[in-house]
């Protein structure tokens, strides 16, 4: 997954944010794997209790809750949790795009972008392997690098199509339901 569900102004900890904001820990479950949900409650519990001792102590607690959700999150995924990260990270132009496209109901945004840097890397690689093709013949070394650039142009292809056809959104590769 992007930087994006591990920084304070991602899904999971908006999620969390609305949870504890409405003392409803049902707002945060459907970002964690059913086997992290009893730990999140459990520490929603706590939460809830801690939060009324004063504003430090909110803090501290709102705190404990963001880190344990997004590490059961990232769990759930298959990857590491390695911290919240600070909101208003660059996420990169596509994570805006694929926001804009949920709330819209059109991927068309996101379509043209990724179409656009897929024709430019695959027309730039393309180039390589051309350039090499013509120089092939000349040496041993030639060779080998206009091979390398064909299988590797070969293998970048077959790597992207694996990507279109991916499950969504879990690091090790087992889908997410």
């Amino acid at each position: 997954m992007p930087p994006h569900c591990d920084s304070l102004d991602g899904p999971v900890v908006t999620a969390a944010r609305h949870a504890l904001e409405a003392g409803d820990v049902d707002l945060v479950l459907p970002f964690v794997p059913e086997d992290g949900e009893q730990e999140v409650r459990s520490v929603f519990g706590h939460v809830l209790a801690v939060r009324a001792l004063g504003e430090a102590a909110r803090e501290v607690a709102d705190q404990l809750f963001f880190e344990t959700v997004v590490r059961v999150h990232r769990a759930g995924e298959g990857a590491p949790y390695t911290g919240l990260k600070p909101a208003g990270l660059d996420v990169g132009p596509v994570i805006p795009l694929a926001e804009r496209a949920i709330t819209t109901g059109s991927p068309a945004a996101v379509a043209d972008y990724l179409t656009g840097v897929l024709r430019d890397q695959l027309e730039h690689r393309l180039d390589e392997v051309n350039t090499l093709a013509r120089t092939k013949d000349q040496s041993l070394a030639h060779a080998r690098s206009w091979v390398e650039a064909m299988l590797g142009f070969e293998v970048y292809s077959h790597h992207l199509l694996n990507a279109i056809n991916a499950p969504a959104h879990r690091a090790d590769g087992a889908h997410s339901h």
